[in-house]
């Protein structure tokens, strides 16, 4: 048998307070809600580590249903720390970064479910309108309005 090919990036997983709160948010940016269920029992804790779960579960999925976001409500084991308002140079999870069409009339949006932006909307070249906001449970979230031709891929792969 030949070496494990990687076939592609399923989930990022988040977790989070409540559930419902946070699954409105991400519709509103533009995930779509796949599914959602309760996962418990002694074969989850063997693949987490944490013994005997239970975790309510939903599935995002971007629009063009390549890119799932898991997000995870503990019921028990209760959570122990909290990472949510680390600034953006702290090891570990850092943000989701988004690529939106109109950047602006999302931020006036997102306002609604309390996100504030953590700095201020910058252009980056001839490329992207971009910004990191606090969204939902104080979650650091990315958005990147691409405004010319040229992507940050093609930017790195001509250096």
């Amino acid at each position: 048998m030949g070496k494990s090919k990687l076939l592609e990036m399923h989930n990022v997983g988040i977790v989070v307070e409540s559930l419902d709160q946070v699954i409105s948010f991400f519709e509103e940016v533009g995930l779509s809600l796949e599914g959602r269920m309760v996962v418990a029992g002694e074969w989850a804790g063997k693949v987490t580590g944490l013994g005997h779960q239970e975790v309510e579960i939903a599935m995002m999925v971007t629009p063009d249903g390549h890119t799932r976001l898991e997000l995870s409500q503990f019921l028990s084991p209760k959570t122990i720390s909290d990472h949510r308002t680390a600034p953006v140079n702290s090891l570990g999870y850092l943000r989701i970064m988004f690529r939106v069409d109109n950047l602006d009339e999302l931020l006036s949006r997102l306002t609604k479910f309390g996100a504030e932006l953590v700095g201020e909307v910058v252009q980056f070249g001839n490329v992207y309108r971009l910004c990191y906001i606090r969204g939902v449970e104080g979650l650091l979230i990315g958005l990147a309005e691409q405004i010319g031709t040229q992507t940050a891929t093609d930017i790195l792969e001509n250096k």
